[in-house]
């Protein structure tokens, strides 16, 4: 419960104002319906007669009586003194109407103790969501490489829904069912503190029956949330490769694969889902055993010579002590919804407690544009594995000059690029701008200098228009549709019947290739960035667009740093420098000719690419 305690506390704190009233709706909701019952003792003695005591108006200042003989007399007073100027049937109706408006207050508070319960729920499930989506944009890219798209998008879903299901509905209840508990408790302990003290001794043993079925709830809810991402993980993958499903004939061995995934979450789901159905059967049994154990006891005091209550007041402690189960029996629900919810919330936690090695130095340095050059001092990097993917990268590329970076796959051109934007931090060495090392400014400053243009475009499923203004505040239109000239994308966005208010569909799906990039490059275009990193944007391209993704490349880099990595030597040729890597280390440096005539690795990339 201390899990579920801090979850509550780190959540629940900014909805403070609906707690209150939560409170005190339930206390309402609870005299209230303490009040209605106890009419039920003059109603009955009315109704058999059965009570022929003659009572005495005793004044509340009167030392010589407790309150309880007081308060238990000077009811009966006052409803005999009602029976006797009205008439017994005349004192019954009028009973009878406090009895519904009692129980309409009771009802309304509780009503509302309910509702306003609901801005709690909502508020936390969106609070969830957004931290949870925040930690991802916030997160390293590394941090994605380890874990499956499929898992991350089941437990932003069906995780967090499930907490919102089990934790915070239970919310309301552990809320409620104290104060239902607790002022039930103290009206039968006034009623007959002999009969409530036996009642306590049988209380704990149920909840220990309780507590023993749900206890490896939590571990069982956790593998199916486990098992609930492997499913969603398998849709994921099949929606981003049906072409090549379908092409090699697949879908009956992609059919197989998430029928086993499918009837293994079935299984374990079945089996939650059978301890859950548990508890309400479970304590409807134990609640009658208890009412059944209590009536015997009491009726075997009622029964003898010195009863402490007569028989219309066991029935009003009978029918309390009845209203007590229902708490209590909501509290062995939440003994299995809340481990459920629990798991989900480690897996959540999971995401939520993941550090970020990208962190922005307690005092970064101002960062005034890009004056001069980008140095690599010493560079080594490894992922977490250990493995190295570069060692000792050492090189300076100025301010307007456009710098080739190219090498077998697998070489660490593309890990060596991202090095620059601080998507990874080295494990040694330095990166730096202006001679100031990259770590020591505010990301977001180093990242507004630096435009990108990927080998696959990211798009967006939006209009044209926010695509290309993606990332620039306040572009308008004559700004966007100039970028889109530069990138030579203008005319076939004229072509659409919308133009650039057309939606192209989920990651652009609705273009061909080499529209879609010229509207990354037209994006970068707009950013006007100072230093543009290039990977391998027209490696995927046919014979025409990567002609004309070409020029809108030339055009872009004709005035700014561009660090470019390239698999087709003919599209870096003109470079004022190239880099050469193999297995993470630079092996040859200089420009297209020079590398030519010295006949080594480069020469040989060269060739096979001629031939």
């Amino acid at each position: 419960m201390k899990e579920f305690w801090k979850i509550l506390v780190k959540y629940v704190r900014p909805y403070g104002k609906y707690l209150s009233w939560s409170v005190l709706l339930n206390m309402l909701s609870a005299i209230f319906n303490v009040f209605s019952f106890s009419l039920v003792i003059p109603m009955l003695q009315i109704l058999f007669k059965i009570n022929e005591a003659v009572y005495t108006y005793i004044p509340w200042g009167d030392d010589a009586f407790s309150f309880k003989e007081k308060l238990v007399n000077n009811a009966y007073y006052s409803v005999t003194q009602l029976v006797e100027s009205a008439g017994p049937s005349a004192t019954l109706l009028i009973l009878c109407v406090a009895l519904s408006v009692m129980t309409l207050l009771k009802t309304a508070c509780y009503f509302g103790s309910s509702a306003v319960m609901i801005p709690i729920r909502t508020g936390v499930l969106r609070d969830m969501r957004m931290q949870l989506y925040k930690k991802i944009l916030s997160l390293p890219l590394g941090f994605f490489s380890q874990e499956r798209r499929g898992d991350i998008i089941a437990r932003m879903t069906g995780d967090v829904s499930e907490v919102e299901s089990s934790i915070m509905s239970s919310l309301d209840m552990l809320i409620k069912n104290p104060i239902l508990i607790t002022f039930y408790f103290a009206t039968l302990l006034f009623i007959s503190w002999q009969l409530t003290l036996f009642t306590i001794a049988v209380v704990p043993v149920m909840a220990w029956i309780m507590g023993v079925i749900g206890k490896q709830l939590k571990r069982k809810s956790l593998q199916v949330q486990e098992m609930w991402s492997d499913t969603m993980s398998q849709v994921e993958e099949t929606l981003g490769g049906l072409r090549v499903i379908k092409a090699f004939v697949a879908e009956k061995k992609m059919t197989g694969r998430f029928a086993d995934t499918t009837d293994s979450l079935r299984s374990k789901s079945a089996k939650v889902a059978i301890r859950q159905a548990l508890a309400h059967p479970m304590s409807e049994f134990l609640g009658t055993v208890l009412i059944a154990i209590v009536l015997w006891f009491g009726g075997t005091l009622i029964l003898g010579d010195k009863a402490p209550i007569d028989a219309s007041t066991f029935i009003f402690y009978m029918v309390i002590l009845y209203s007590i189960l229902n708490p209590l029996k909501d509290f062995s629900k939440a003994t299995y919804a809340i481990p459920k919810g629990l798991a989900s919330m480690e897996r959540i936690d999971k995401i939520l407690d993941a550090e970020n090695p990208i962190a922005d130095h307690p005092t970064p340095k101002e960062l005034d544009g890009f004056k001069s050059d980008i140095t690599f001092e010493g560079v080594n990097f490894s992922y977490e594995d250990g493995k190295k993917i570069l060692q000792d990268i050492n090189f300076t590329i100025e301010k307007g000059k456009t710098f080739a970076i190219v090498g077998e796959s697998g070489a660490g051109k593309s890990t060596l690029v991202d090095l620059i934007p601080r998507f990874y931090d080295v494990t040694s060495g330095a990166v730096k701008i202006d001679g100031t090392d990259i770590r020591e400014l505010r990301t977001a400053d180093l990242r507004g200098l630096i435009g990108y243009v990927n080998q696959e475009p990211i798009l967006f499923n939006d209009t044209i228009f926010n695509n290309i203004a993606f990332g620039v505040k306040g572009a308008t239109m004559e700004q966007v549709i100039e970028a889109a000239k530069i990138a030579n994308a203008h005319e076939f966005i004229m072509e659409k019947e919308e133009g650039y208010n057309t939606n192209i569909g989920d990651r652009g799906t609705k273009l061909s290739g080499g529209q879609r990039q010229r509207l990354s490059i037209a994006r970068a275009v707009l950013k006007n960035p100072p230093i543009l990193i290039l990977d391998e944007a027209t490696a995927s391209l046919d014979t025409e667009s990567e002609r004309l993704v070409q020029e809108a490349l030339d055009r872009l880099m004709s005035s700014r740093t561009t660090i470019a990595i390239a698999h087709r030597l003919s599209t870096i040729k003109n470079s004022d420098e190239i880099l050469v890597m193999k297995e993470g280390h630079i092996v040859e440096r200089g420009r297209h000719d020079q590398l030519i005539a010295q006949n080594g690795y480069y020469k040989k990339l060269n060739d096979m690419q001629s031939l």
